[in-house]
């Protein structure tokens, strides 16, 4: 196959993901690897260091591991982003990738629970997230 062909089957080629694209994507592929709860908030009108946080849940260690996993390699094939930087991923109950203008925020139920990033940003508007794939 060549690279035009390729750049043409793949959505977005050739063009960088605006934040809130970025955030939508990221948000569409936790849905579809199964996160539940998946939130989207809008942080430009409090936060300088980034633009969106994107939250979600994974069943369990396992599952939260697999839905940060399915993002950083979906991202990174597809759009060729990867994060700036990660944490939380030996315990898999709160994983932390940020991508700059968009933090990813996966957690088991009971570590989202006990942290409740929501109530914190509580006065932040929510985005709705696209359901699944590419904004």
């Amino acid at each position: 196959m060549l690279p035009s062909e390729r750049d043409e089957r793949r959505p977005g080629a050739g063009q960088p993901l605006t934040p809130l694209e970025q955030a939508q994507r990221i948000a569409g592929l936790a849905h579809e690897k199964l996160a539940t709860d998946v939130t989207i908030l809008d942080m430009r009108p409090v936060c300088s260091y980034t633009d969106y946080f994107v939250v979600a849940s994974g069943g369990n260690p396992r599952q939260t591991k697999a839905v940060y996993d399915e993002i950083r390699e979906r991202l990174k094939a597809d759009e060729g982003v990867v994060p700036h930087s990660v944490a939380g991923t030996d315990e898999a109950t709160w994983i932390v990738a940020d991508y700059l203008d968009v933090v990813l925020h996966v957690f088991t139920p009971e570590a989202r629970a006990f942290y409740r990033l929501e109530e914190l940003w509580s006065d932040v508007p929510l985005v709705e997230p696209v359901a699944a794939g590419r904004a």
